[in-house]
């Protein structure tokens, strides 16, 4: 079983940074990507970013191209959200998760983590 842990997450003012961490933990980790999704209160959960494992490509919704990066450390199995220029409309609970086959389909999520923007 795979376990993720995010942390990081924090309350902060429109216009700094943040570093979001993903420790995936298990037996038997495997991941063909991993993506941050975030969930602001009373509306869905949406996509942010994903990185491939293996090759490293990333992908973002729009709303974050430019100011989010998505990044991982293999040797550690923990991806990494870099955040800067937050806005308040970044506010929401974020989560990791992880998709085992490449389908696009995410089958593991973390607990996730709160991130609080004020203007």
């Amino acid at each position: 079983q795979v376990q993720l842990v995010e942390s990081g997450g924090g309350l902060v003012q429109a216009g700094d940074s943040l570093r979001l961490s993903c420790a995936a933990s298990g037996r038997t980790f495997s991941s063909y990507a991993m993506g941050w999704f975030r969930q602001a209160p009373g509306k869905e959960r949406k996509f942010v970013a994903r990185i491939n494992w293996g090759g490293g490509d990333t992908y973002y919704t729009d709303s974050v191209k430019g100011r989010f990066t998505i990044s991982r450390d293999i040797a550690k199995n923990t991806v990494y959200l870099q955040m800067n220029s937050l806005k308040p409309e970044d506010t929401g609970v974020y989560y990791c998760a992880g998709d085992s086959t490449g389908a696009h389909v995410y089958d593991y999520w973390g607990q996730g983590t709160q991130v609080t923007v004020s203007s």
